[in-house]
């Protein structure tokens, strides 16, 4: 390097060093349970270690929600015990299992509308607790920090009349775009559980339209009770594209490896791997483990932490098919063990799965395509073999395969021997190997992390009071105004117009000269008579 030359990752650097003397401020924290808190408290224990001040506004009952943190906790009740939302979210579980034309019936009447009720009824808790809502009113918090299927957070930053970021890896529904003002032509743009490339035919354009239009009147539905009662608590009517177009920024797990290409606004920040870690040291016990499996090498096997147990029947077929290779499989699995677990298949509660990926022996991993896992699959480099089950799986398992990084398989129809072969290609078939490394390679070429641009955007908003020049003018434009409809009604009145007169002055001139001559003919024929 010469002496007069800079690093090229200096810049992101001192962006990073500049930020980090801001001033401390307030930040309220809304997030949901589940896995998507695992991500979301990523960023929220970062900006604790750079000073600020954080408050997270919790349901009482919860798995994990606000533990394990340096964090101010407020709870508000609600109207269920832990075994009770225990039991709820095994129903919801449940629907895992079953057709996907069963699935969509769930989605309407089942346990997919009582669990969007349950977190509508969080609102009406929360605000109910006036106690609280004094506290958050007068504790002049800079910004809101939320997850959108906790829908109560984005009511209350409006009620509270803060600036807000979103953290999420995808919304179902058109409220993203609606809410952003940002185009999404159904032309190569697939729709959420669609399980469409962007490149689509004919048939499959039409089938997404469908599904668009099915989203508006399925959304409409599913969200009623939430926008009732931020209705009720903002003292006006309110909808959804109305709670979410205050955004100021949309924090998304995904990024263009694992997504397609498609227009984007400049409040997105794509995020995509945030849950990515360098590899740490295994304990000795798994260590063990890897160090036996010899040259055939290890397969990761996790469904996530959703599914706890599986039907004993695909139990079963499962294990067969892993008895069948030569590497050592490692399955977390909490369930009854399987009566035919072969020798080379070994149970565990819980494993350490980016670091057991991160390792030299690990050759492939089996996946429901949770946003956690493929991001782990491809950070480490490890060919999948994709078992979605619910969600935005479907569309990820179908995005690593089209990539060819893996194979996606259907889990109510396969067989031992489709998870056999699946998993004997994509370990025996270097092209997998080649298309994850790939997009390893190009995921991790980036000047800087996610985390630390999801820190910095959350802190932009603190600082800046919102990122109000970020809001395309989209926003205070009716739908005709938006496509431009009354100008090309205008345009057209004028040249329909112009086009009329001009017809109307060649039909007079025509009359005035053809007509007279045809007079001056007819009046000389009847002097000759």
């Amino acid at each position: 390097m010469a002496p007069g030359d800079l690093p090229a990752s200096l810049p992101c650097v001192c962006l990073l060093l500049a930020s980090g003397f801001a001033q401390a401020g307030r930040l309220l924290v809304v997030p949901m349970d589940g896995s998507h808190w695992f991500t979301m408290q990523m960023v929220v224990e970062k900006l604790i270690h750079r000073g600020h001040e954080v408050v997270a506004v919790v349901p009482e009952v919860s798995w994990q929600l606000g533990k394990s943190l340096n964090l101010t906790v407020k709870t508000y009740s609600t109207p269920y015990t832990l075994e009770e939302f225990n039991h709820m979210f095994n129903y919801f579980s449940d629907t895992q299992w079953i057709t996907p034309e069963q699935r969509i019936l769930s989605l309407i009447i089942g346990s997919v509308k009582v669990l969007f009720e349950l977190r509508a009824s969080h609102c009406r808790s929360l605000f109910n607790d006036k106690k609280l809502v004094e506290y958050l009113k007068q504790s002049s918090f800079d910004d809101v920090f939320l997850d959108p299927l906790e829908v109560c957070g984005l009511t209350l930053a409006k009620y509270l009349s803060l600036p807000s970021v979103v953290f999420s890896r995808y919304f179902y529904c058109h409220h993203l775009e609606v809410g952003n003002q940002c185009p999404s032509p159904l032309s190569y743009v697939p729709r959420l559980f669609s399980k469409f490339t962007d490149t689509m035919t004919f048939t499959e354009r039409v089938s997404n339209f469908v599904f668009y239009m099915e989203e508006w009147a399925i959304c409409h539905y599913l969200f009623k009770a939430a926008t009732d009662i931020a209705s009720e608590v903002l003292q006006t009517p309110v909808t959804m594209d109305d709670l979410f177009s205050q955004v100021s920024i949309w924090l998304l797990h995904t990024d263009f490896v694992l997504d397609f290409p498609r227009p984007v606004m400049p409040n997105m920040v794509f995020i995509g791997g945030i849950n990515c870690q360098q590899r740490k040291p295994i304990s000795k016990e798994f260590e063990a483990y890897v160090n036996a499996s010899g040259e055939h090498g290890i397969v990761v096997f996790s469904l996530g932490s959703m599914v706890s147990e599986i039907p004993e029947k695909k139990a079963m077929e499962i294990a067969e098919a892993l008895g069948r290779i030569p590497q050592t499989v490692l399955w977390r699995y909490t369930g009854p063990r399987p009566s035919n677990l072969a020798k080379n298949t070994i149970l565990v509660k819980w494993l350490p799965q980016n670091d057991l990926l991160g390792h030299p022996k690990a050759r492939a991993f089996i996946t429901h395509s949770g946003s956690h896992g493929i991001y782990e699959g491809i950070c480490n480099g490890v060919p999948m073999v994709m078992m979605p089950l619910f969600g935005d799986q479907m569309d990820n398992a179908k995005r690593m395969e089209t990539r060819g990084a893996g194979v996606s398989l259907n889990v109510l129809e396969m067989t031992a021997d489709d998870l056999e072969n699946a998993l004997k290609a994509v370990i025996n078939d270097k092209s997998y190997k080649e298309n994850i490394m790939r997009l390893s390679r190009l995921h991790k070429d980036r000047p800087i992390e996610p985390l630390d641009l999801a820190v910095f955007w959350v802190e932009y908003v603190m600082r800046n009071k919102g990122a109000p020049h970020l809001r395309p003018a989209a926003h205070d434009l009716t739908w005709y105004q938006y496509h431009s409809l009354d100008v090309i009604g205008f345009l057209l009145a004028i040249v329909l117009t112009v086009v009329f007169t001009v017809f109307k002055c060649c039909a007079y001139g025509c009359r005035k000269c053809f007509g007279k001559k045809g007079r001056v003919k007819k009046s000389h024929k009847s002097k000759t008579h």
